[in-house]
This record gives C-alpha cells, structure tokens and sequence, in this order.
C-alpha cells in the first residue's frame, strides 16, 4: 500500500479533492442554472423619490441600496400606481392601473365597533403570488398586507401566499411595536410591547427575520418573496440603538403627537428608520451570496408613493425628499407618485446602469412573468420592462395613467413629456384640465393647457377612454367618463 503521507500522494490527494469540489460546484451551478430564477420584490411605505443616496441623498445614510443600485439597475422615471397605500398595493399585485383597478383609494371595511380592515380583493383579481404559484414557486408575504382581512377573500393566504406574516391592516401598522403580528391566520403575540413609543420587539425587525427564514427553508426550490416592509411610514418608531447613530447630527423640534406617537427628535427618528430599512435590504443581499442564490435571483425595490406631507414629523423639506418635484403623498403630481426603482440580477443586468424608461409598479407583473415564463391573466395593463434590464429593445407604454378617489378625486396621464392632471374631482367632476411637459418642466410649475388647447384636449378624452366605472361606488366620479 503507498504511503498517503509520501509527497506525491498527497499532491495526487489534493487534487483529487480539488476535482471532487469543483464537480460538486459546477453540479450546484447546474443545478441553479436549470431552476427558475427567484424573485424578490420589496416595497417601502411613504419612501420619497429622492431618500435613498443613489437618487440624490446626502444627509440619510443608505450604504446597501446604494451598492444595490451600483450592482444593478436605476430607473430615474419609475412611478408608482396610486399615491396611497391600498390602490397603489392592489395595482401592484393585480397589473391594473388606476382607471381598471378594483381599488381606487384607501377604503376601510366596518365601523369602529366592529372594524375590519382594508377593503378586501375579489377572489376573481389574479394577483402575482397566483401567477407564480402556477409556475410551481413557493410564495410568501412579509408585512403590510393592506387589501383584506384575515379570512377574507382577500387574505393573501387566498391570494396565492403560502405564507404570510406581518400587518395584515394598514391601521395597525401604524404602531410599530405591536402587541402582535398576523402569523399566516394567527396572532404571534410580542411580549413586553403595548403599542407605546419602544417596546421589548421591534415589528420590522420580526418580519425581516422571517423573510430571511423564508429564503432559507425555500432556498432548494423557486420561490417569490414580496416584501413591502412597513417603513418609513409614521409613526416615528426606532429602537434606541438605531437613533443614536443621528442623535446631535441636526437641530431638532419635537413633535408633540397630535396625529400619531409624540418623538422627541423627529428627523433624527426618521433617517434611522430608513437606515434600518437599508439594513435589512443588505442582509438579503448578504443571504443570497451565503446560500449560492445571488446570481439566480432578481430583486426589485421601490416605494409604494411619495413622502408624506405631515412636516411636523417628516421634514420633507429638510431632507430635501422629492428633490424639486411637485407634490407629496396623496397627490398625483411627481413627487407623490414618482419613486425608486432598483434592480438587481448579477450577471443578467449590467452593473451600475441607469434607464429613464417610463415604467409603472402595474408593470411589476408582466415583467416577473417574463423573468419566469409565466402565464399572465388576459386582462393586464402592464408592459414587461425585462428588454430594459437586459439592454434589449424596450416597448413603451403609450401612456400611463392614475385613477385616485382620495383627496379630493383626482386623475392624471402621462403620454410621452405631457403630463394632464385633473383635481378635486369629487365636488367638481368638471374641473379644468391642467397640462404640463415634463421635459421642460419637471416640477410642474407652469400649467400649459391655455396654450396647448388641441393637447389637452387629446390627453383628456385618453383619461375618459382608460377609465372603467369603478364596481364600488365611493371610488366614483359622479359621471365623469364613466361608461
């Protein structure tokens, strides 16, 4: 027998083992290579365009979505579909814009003695973790839920979910150390919270933990992660190791809580929330590359609508948060519904790249059915930007559209510069067409439609001919284009 300790043995050794590693890789590599790509969409809550430092930045630190967008791709004219938490969910999930959307504004289901939530998806809508799950891909959702209660056909445990855990209601997301969290169907009750300024558990630190628990057990198999974090919307909440990193950076006013929790230092609370929130970004990117998953998975990141407009607790100003745009949270001009997108697929995006396609979250559908070769439902309005992402020939919309009941009632179109906004439309169904180019006048400050009357007359009769009555009839009009 040869000595396995001779020189020559153990070079013979080593490479053997060396062989052995390297078919093993190119085994797992195969194996990657042959499954479908996973697919991780997240979604910050009232993030302005204009917060995070690839998009401009300079005072709220977010090292990870910045590496995100050097790693991936930026799009500079991304929009979300509605300036408010639930439309803007349900056009997501569903690939409508406003003006087919079954839901067309925040819309509460009950009264106080006997409330219910979020007003709940049809069990008929097709929503993304539907499609997906018919591709074979584990699905899960991780925090606010916002378009139906438990139990509900809108529960997103029948909406294609197989797992679900955060705040299934917008409302009591607005605590950020909750008694509970919704655990798939039941309460995880969290000890030593009771709603008040800190408590023993931080809410978005237990949803990120099972988001990454999720990834892990789902890592062997397709899965679709969606996670639509509940930050940075108020209340102002962070644990103290998270404020001390701002503490003494910024004279401060403190907010006295006449709308949500009282903070003693409300801009110091709120560039920690969203540094928290890039964290949590960079420890799925960190898991990815620990479980062999990053080249075969594409992560997307946007906001679901502007800034908030209460300044007594986000000073928009201050952090500069829309960058020069018009409009805050609630309004369909930029700076409400224009937001982030990032994405990310190593090897499949060039690094570091920038597009200004005119894209909208109502896209988010037909763009991951691409990415997975999915069947998408017949009735969509989206438009796959994955040609975008992998440097191809794009197809443009021919114009986006808004459809929001809230605030006032208002619609908006974009067509290539042209932007026609229409407000107040509830007790004004006739009001005057506002006009603006974009190109020219990013921030929306000089109405042309007196000078460009034949334009706004295109733009307007293409907001009559997008829109479908609404089923509901809080979300209508009066007559204004329905049909």
């Amino acid at each position: 027998m040869k000595n396995p300790f001779h020189p020559i043995a153990r070079v013979a050794h080593r490479l053997g083992l060396h062989l052995l590693l390297v078919a093993g890789t190119l085994v797992t590599a195969g194996a990657q290579d042959s499954r479908p790509p996973n697919v991780i969409y997240i979604m910050a809550d009232d993030l302005g365009y204009a917060e995070l430092g690839a998009y401009g930045q300079s005072k709220i630190r977010t090292p990870n979505l910045d590496r995100f967008a050097a790693e991936g791709m930026r799009f500079t004219q991304h929009y979300t579909s509605s300036p408010v938490c639930a439309p803007a969910r349900c056009s997501l999930m569903t690939g409508r814009h406003g003006g087919h959307a079954y839901v067309r504004n925040n819309f509460e289901v009950g009264e106080w003695d006997s409330y219910r939530g979020q007003l709940p998806l049809k069990d008929e809508l097709v929503t993304i973790a539907e499609v997906l799950k018919e591709k074979g891909y584990a699905t899960g959702a991780f925090g606010k839920w916002g378009l139906g209660e438990v139990g509900s056909e809108g529960d997103p445990l029948n909406q294609g979910f197989d797992r679900f855990f955060g705040y299934n209601c917008q409302r009591h997301a607005h605590n950020l150390f909750p008694r509970y969290l919704v655990d798939d169907r039941e309460k995880r009750l969290l000890e030593g919270n009771d709603r008040g300024l800190t408590g023993k558990h931080y809410g978005p630190q237990v949803i990120a933990d099972e988001l990454l628990k999720f990834i892990r057990e789902h890592r062997d198999e397709p899965f679709f992660a969606y996670y639509p974090t509940v930050i940075p919307h108020l209340a102002l909440q962070v644990p103290e190791a998270e404020l001390s990193a701002y503490e003494g950076e910024w004279e401060e006013t403190p907010y006295d809580g006449k709308s949500y929790l009282p903070h003693p230092k409300p801009r110091a609370a709120y560039a920690s929330m969203i540094s928290f929130m890039d964290r949590q970004v960079g420890r799925v990117m960190d898991l990815l590359k620990e479980l062999g998953l990053d080249e075969n998975t594409v992560v997307f990141f946007t906001s679901d609508n502007g800034t908030t407009f209460l300044k007594e607790q986000v000073d928009f100003e201050f952090f500069d948060s829309v960058a020069g745009l018009r409009g805050l949270k609630g309004e369909v001009y930029e700076g409400g519904i224009r937001v982030p997108l990032l994405v990310r697929w190593p090897g499949k995006i060039e690094a570091g790249t920038v597009s200004d396609h005119i894209s909208a979250h109502y896209d988010a559908m037909a763009t991951i059915a691409d990415i997975t070769e999915a069947e998408i439902p017949v009735e969509h309005d989206g438009i796959s930007y994955l040609p975008t992402l992998l440097g191809g020939e794009q197809k443009a919309h021919d114009f986006l559209v808004w459809d929001f009941r809230g605030y006032g009632g208002q619609l908006a179109l974009r067509q290539g510069p042209w932007k026609a906004v229409k407000r107040n439309l509830v007790k004004q169904p006739d009001a005057p067409l506002e006009l603006y180019r974009l190109d020219e006048d990013r921030a929306e400050s000089r109405d042309l439609a007196a000078e460009n009357p034949e334009m706004a007359k295109k733009l307007e009769q293409l907001l009559i001919g997008a829109r479908r009555e609404p089923e509901i009839e809080a979300f209508r009009f009066g007559d204004y284009g329905a049909k």
